[in-house]
């Protein structure tokens, strides 16, 4: 995340073509489509249909445009570094892809704090959710969080000297190196990750801990009501939510937590590294996994992803289509 403006240095040209590169080439190029289909089928499906235009939804919409980016800038250009030394974008497209790629990275994690807050809202005060969250305010939080996004990396680019010049070589175009400087690792561990992680995990362990207790409240209902019959109610709610929140949680931790903890590790790290490589792609099929855990499992989605794939949205009033949300 923080890092000096990389140089273009003076480098020979360096093609892997062995059997593990194509197959990682091929691998990772399917990611990428993964990523920018499914993503795409939220936005559209949120865009479209009439029914999805909430303030949960609007939240989805905006954390799927991050990943978007990601999948359809980000991974590609990562994977043409990958195979290839040399840079053939040049020195503009060099200054312009780290911005890219820590503005979309960060949107789509403070989408993910946001989206936290809107079902800490709905579950624990679901009286006053109506109220709380309106699209209109539903907006400027977004807003703020893509703001911010962008702020944080002036700030990185400005203080790094980010657009120093870059120099070409006589043999190909050159590289394009991302070096993290360790001074302003703590800075960016703090508010890229450990406050945002904070904030998440907290609040999904009040929303458990209040869905635990109303699961319980409800069995309790239900299991008395059926005494007379010798029947019980299990606790599958409870169970179904365990199971939910620990696999959104774990998920988060397992793609961010190495990055960090090998930036602490060392003084300093470039983008040539395979530690780098290998990290940063976690970050990224993170991206991949967002449209899974925040609208794969909902019925809407199927839904209307059957609604665009068989081109029925393209008939008249299609945007009325009742997708049986509730």
């Amino acid at each position: 995340k923080d890092f000096s403006f990389p140089l273009s240095q003076y480098a020979l040209k360096e093609v892997q073509t062995g059997p593990a590169y194509i197959f990682l080439f091929f691998f990772l190029s399917c990611v990428s489509v993964f990523t920018v289909f499914l993503n795409l089928l939220v936005i559209i499906s949120i865009s479209h249909f009439k029914q999805l235009h909430t303030p949960t939804n609007l939240l989805i919409l905006s954390l799927a445009v991050a990943d978007l980016l990601v999948g359809l800038l980000v991974m590609p250009v990562n994977i043409m570094q990958l195979i290839d030394s040399c840079w053939y974008l040049g020195q503009i497209a060099c200054w312009i892809y780290p911005i890219i790629n820590e503005i979309s990275l960060l949107a789509s994690l403070y989408c993910l704090v946001f989206i936290a807050v809107d079902r800490y809202i709905a579950i624990c005060d679901p009286l006053l959710y109506s109220a709380r969250m309106t699209v209109c305010k539903t907006a400027l939080f977004i807003v703020v969080g893509w703001s911010f996004a962008s702020l944080y990396m002036i700030i990185c680019s400005y203080f790094n000297d980010h657009f120093r010049q870059s120099q070409l070589s006589s043999q190909c175009y050159g590289e394009c190196v991302l070096v993290i400087n360790y001074s302003w690792v703590i800075t960016d561990l703090v508010l890229t990750f450990l406050t945002p992680c904070s904030v998440i995990l907290i609040l999904y362990s009040v929303i458990f801990h209040v869905a635990r207790h109303q699961a319980k409240a409800v069995r309790a209902v239900i299991n008395g009501a059926s005494n007379t019959h010798g029947g019980k109610v299990s606790g599958s709610s409870e169970a179904k939510a365990a199971k939910k929140l620990g696999t959104l949680i774990f998920i988060y931790l397992a793609c961010w937590i190495p990055y960090y903890l090998s930036s602490l590790s060392v003084k300093s790290m470039t983008s040539l590294s395979m530690v780098w490589t290998v990290f940063s792609w976690l970050i990224y099929i993170n991206s991949s996994m967002n449209p899974v855990m925040y609208a794969i499992f909902y019925p809407w989605f199927r839904k209307s992803a059957k609604y665009i794939v068989t081109c029925r949205i393209f008939t008249s009033s299609s945007a009325r289509f009742n997708l049986s949300i509730g």
